[in-house]
């Protein structure tokens, strides 16, 4: 009897891999199954008056129509986030060409970096100022 490598890990892969695709296979099978034979797909048919479709019932297939109502989002919103993405990108820009403006200025009449000091708070110098005559009062002249 000849010695041979073992082949345990690779029956093990092999009933794994076939385990799970079939959990997942079936499953989606049966219900891919039931969507087309029971519900079908969707017919044209006139728009009644006064009746504005979802977003959804557009569609033809029914696992894309559940798909498109309660996974996706709506195409109305998709280009609103668009548009709020390029409103965000525009003043971006438009706050970099102050930036650069307020920066050529600076340059051209020779300014001191006042763009870069930090703002005082008199709040500070008031809580300063009252330790200050607290120990002042203590010290006496």
């Amino acid at each position: 009897m000849p010695l041979t490598p073992s082949r345990w890990q690779w029956h093990k892969f092999k009933d794994m891999a076939h385990y799970y695709f079939m959990i997942g296979l079936i499953p989606v099978g049966l219900v891919v199954f039931c969507a087309n034979v029971f519900i079908g797909p969707a017919k044209l048919a006139e728009i009644p008056e006064g009746y504005e479709p979802k977003h959804w019932e557009y569609h033809r297939h029914p696992i894309t129509r559940f798909l498109a109502r309660y996974i996706l989002a709506s195409p109305q919103q998709e280009y609103e986030k668009f548009l709020h993405q390029l409103y965000e990108e525009d003043e971006k820009a438009k706050i970099r060409g102050l930036e650069k403006k307020i920066r050529l200025k600076m340059s051209e009449r020779h300014d001191y970096q006042g763009y870069y000091t930090r703002p005082f708070d008199a709040k500070y110098h008031r809580v300063s100022k009252e330790a200050a005559d607290y120990l002042r009062s203590i010290r006496g002249d």
